[in-house]
């Protein structure tokens, strides 16, 4: 029998504590928008430019932004939000490289643990983009994708910017994954491609407004299936 490390009880303690800040802190953050995106994106670039703008555009639109709190585009979609006064979140991981806090995010938790931080980032997010990034992006959106076919989310949309960067992984989709029957088609509508900020924008818009409204009919549809108590006859 493998025997327990003694530091095993209290590594549980810490993975709690992540979790309760994260939950405490990230509790008024919603409507929010997770953006995944390499670090090593440089501020010249245009995808650094792509992302500033998405992160305008979803704080003018009333979303907060939440990213991996680093820098590259993690950066830029932070410093977009702040620039229109929106909640600008970073969720950073403590990492021996690469990754330190960007200084355009208003709130910033920092974490251990990987899985912990990606609980975050789907908890409190309403919609997700992803930048072109390395692993740890592809991760973020795989997860968020394995989540939505599972439906242990709700259907919020998927976003992957840049046709260039996610063209190929898409076509190994098809090629490769679907043609062995391992996901279906309707698999590879979970997630939308574009190139233009607005049109991320725009579909994270929709999405929250459908949803306002089907929230709306059914407290309609609740209201009227409840019944009177005022003691007039109902046929």
């Amino acid at each position: 029998m493998k025997e327990r490390h003694p530091s095993d009880t209290w590594t549980v303690f810490r993975i709690m504590a992540e979790f309760v800040e994260g939950f405490e802190t990230l509790s008024e953050v919603w409507p929010a928008v997770s953006v995944f995106g390499g670090a090593r994106v440089e501020p010249s670039s245009e995808i650094y430019a792509k992302a500033e703008e998405i992160g305008r555009l979803l704080a003018r639109n009333g979303f907060s932004v939440i990213t991996g709190g680093g820098p590259g585009a993690m950066e830029a979609a932070n410093r977009g939000a702040r620039s229109e006064g929106g909640r600008s979140i970073g969720l950073n991981i403590k990492l021996p490289f690469e990754q330190s806090a960007n200084g355009y995010a208003d709130t910033v938790i920092h974490f251990d643990y990987f899985f912990a931080r990606k609980v975050m980032f789907v908890k409190y997010g309403c919609a997700f983009i992803g930048l072109p990034g390395g692993y740890g992006t592809l991760d973020e959106m795989f997860e968020c994708l394995t989540l939505k076919q599972t439906r242990e989310i709700k259907n919020f949309p998927v976003v992957l910017f840049g046709s260039e960067f996610w063209s190929g992984l898409v076509t190994w989709l098809e090629r490769e994954v679907q043609s062995r029957g391992l996901i279906g088609p309707k698999d590879l509508r979970l997630f939308s491609v574009t190139d233009s900020p607005e049109e991320a924008c725009a579909i994270v818009v929709e999405s929250w407004q459908r949803r306002q409204r089907e929230r709306e009919r059914m407290r309609a549809r609740e209201a009227s299936s409840t019944p009177s108590t005022g003691g007039e006859f109902e046929p």
